[in-house]
């Protein structure tokens, strides 16, 4: 059973991130996402980061779906252009990397995988659910930039667009090094979007449209790519989740979205009880879309089972596989004394066959021409050999009236020519056949 589910499961690949361990460097996933997504139905498979990986993302296909989670910060030089830089002093960076030194170190090779699998997913309408720094990841992916510091670049400064007052008067605190798992700051959750769908008995029951998130990082969205539409904004501006409402049905497998909070953490202290019903909708949410997407791949390439004929079926299928044959052996063996052997009922099978059938592949349906059969005129299949004869004799007639020098030259260039056309002739018939019989 187990073997069949590994089969049945869409693929969710998850690129791991390393720490220091024992003098050593560890891959390592939270459990709270590999949990999430094996308990809604998809196989999390995991891509280590390690040196090349980015250059072997073709051997992890099939991929039904990315999630990226937490990360270092992203290479600044990815997003960052002369117009839209963060205009930080080298003192400011010097104090950011001092204060934020377990995520300040980049990490190139987990960038280039990230990006690529963010681009691939992007390109191919892949499910794409990205939490923290996974979130980043997708925005920088679609052309969009980042604060690198939040404390630093955006302080005090509100979106433009949303007016929201600080809370009590002071800075929002995105990151609390002393508590990991409990801290919390309030986000306005936008109408009409599938965060607030998924909070939306939460928001209600409370009287307005905010709930209490997680988060853990230093950095976020600056500008938010284009395609993109914001789900939630914290007190000082801040984008907190955003989606593509385009590439948004997880029924029929569409699934782009970035969260800066966390929704797994946000557990009662001491329990793995959510804060909200609503928390674990977003990873639901895209293993469905995973599902759905896994399901319409397979529909467009899956291949038919072979057929099992009966007795009389097996017959009918025999003699048209003799009748390609047969052609296929004049061919290549001489028409005159091909024809004159055998009786013209055995080519007809192969030529009521072309007439009645109407299944053959694009493929199948050219080879044939190689040989004069067409789908729309069998007829011509048998009327060709005829008239190859008739030609034979005609040539017969006026090479008896050539020298010998002029035979002996004609011959030595037909021969060559004869044997790179029975070589070529031979692959493609046999494919014919081959095609037929299985």
């Amino acid at each position: 059973m187990a073997s069949d589910l590994s089969v049945i499961l869409p693929r969710v690949l998850i690129v791991s991130r390393r720490t220091l361990r024992k003098n050593k460097f560890v891959d390592f996933v939270g459990e709270y996402h590999l949990d999430l997504i094996v308990g809604y139905g998809a196989v999390p498979v995991i891509v280590p980061r390690v040196n090349g990986v980015h250059m072997l993302l073709d051997s992890f296909e099939p991929i039904h779906g990315v999630l990226l989670c937490e990360g270092e910060d992203i290479d600044p030089s990815l997003y960052e252009t002369e117009v839209d830089v963060s205009g930080l002093s080298p003192e400011e960076l010097e104090e950011i990397r001092r204060l934020h030194a377990s995520d300040t170190a980049i990490d190139k090779e987990k960038d280039s995988i990230e990006m690529r699998l963010a681009k691939l997913c992007l390109e191919r309408n892949i499910p794409y659910l990205g939490i923290c720094r996974g979130s980043q990841v997708l925005n920088v992916a679609c052309g969009g930039t980042l604060y690198q510091d939040i404390e630093k670049e955006l302080s005090k400064k509100h979106n433009e667009n949303y007016e929201l007052k600080p809370q009590n008067g002071v800075q929002v605190q995105h990151i609390n090094y002393d508590d990991y798992d409990g801290h919390r700051h309030v986000v306005q959750v936008v109408e009409e979007t599938p965060l607030h769908q998924w909070f939306k008995e939460s928001v209600e029951k409370e009287g307005k449209m905010e709930i209490w998130v997680n988060s853990y990082h230093h950095q976020g969205v600056k500008k938010l790519a284009q395609r993109f539409v914001p789900m939630a904004f914290a007190p000082d501006g801040l984008i907190e989740g955003f989606y593509d409402p385009d590439a948004y049905n997880p029924e029929e497998g569409k699934f782009i979205m970035g969260l800066q909070f966390h929704p797994e953490r946000m557990r009662r202290p001491d329990s793995d009880e959510f804060d909200y019903p609503g928390c674990p909708s977003a990873y639901q949410e895209f293993v469905k879309a995973a599902i759905a997407y896994k399901n319409k791949v397979n529909s467009s390439t899956s291949v038919p089972q072979p057929l099992k004929l009966d007795g009389e079926m097996e017959m009918k299928r025999k003699k048209i596989v003799r009748s390609f044959s047969i052609a296929r052996n004049i061919y290549s063996g001489g028409l005159g004394s091909g024809l004159q052997r055998i009786k013209e009922s055995e080519l007809e099978a192969g030529a009521e066959f072309l007439e009645s059938n109407t299944a053959l592949s694009l493929q199948q349906e050219n080879r044939l021409k190689q040989m004069g059969a067409t789908v729309r005129n069998a007829g011509s299949y048998i009327e060709r050999l005829k008239l190859n004869e008739e030609r034979e004799r005609l040539a017969r007639n006026v090479m008896g009236k050539m020298s010998v020098e002029q035979l002996s030259d004609l011959l030595a260039f037909y021969h060559m020519m004869g044997q790179i056309c029975s070589e070529v002739l031979e692959r493609k018939l046999n494919g014919i056949v081959n095609d037929i019989d299985p």
